[in-house]
């Protein structure tokens, strides 16, 4: 969109309007890469207005750090929530609970005053290796991440009408 207005969604109306991250900011699932598309639900995926890729947008400065790949813009309730593809193992609990603060930090210059990532999904890139799972369900819900197994479906994302959606 070189001279047109870029049309608010949730991604942008969140960002600054001077964020770098603005003009990184695409349509629907755009920023997602084609093998993580695979992780959101096929019903679920006309739910989101725009998408953005933040782990290499926000690299430069945070390389050493965990960095979270996606934030999606929901339509119906304008909300921007956060998905994570990652192995589900025992092991990698602590540096998904990471890469979600890292997030918080990264984000946090770009993003409005009182804007928010709404919901941080989780979903296994494999199979699902967790050896207690109600203890690590538990630590996940401490930390604000919510596992979703396979995919991000309508149940999940129905969840956001009382996150903070319209």
């Amino acid at each position: 969109m070189s001279n047109k207005k870029r049309r608010a969604t949730p991604i942008r109306a969140a960002l600054l309007s001077h964020s770098a991250l603005q003009k990184l900011v695409t349509e629907h699932l755009g920023a997602v890469e084609k093998a993580h598309r695979g992780y959101i639900a096929e019903e679920s995926k006309r739910q989101f207005a725009d998408s953005l890729e933040i782990d290499e947008n926000l690299r430069k400065g945070h390389e050493q750090a965990n960095r979270w790949d996606y934030l999606l813009g929901h339509k119906a309730t304008s909300c921007v929530v956060g998905l994570e593809p990652h192995s589900a193992n025992d092991d990698q609990v602590q540096t998904v609970i990471r890469k979600r603060k890292s997030a918080l930090e990264q984000l946090r210059p770009h993003f409005k005053d009182g804007a928010k990532v709404v919901a941080w999904f989780w979903v296994a890139s494999g199979k699902n290796r967790f050896a207690d799972t109600e203890k690590t369900r538990r630590l996940l819900d401490q930390n604000g991440i919510t596992f979703v197994c396979a995919e991000l479906s309508e149940k999940h994302l129905a969840k956001l009408m009382y996150r903070g959606g319209k």
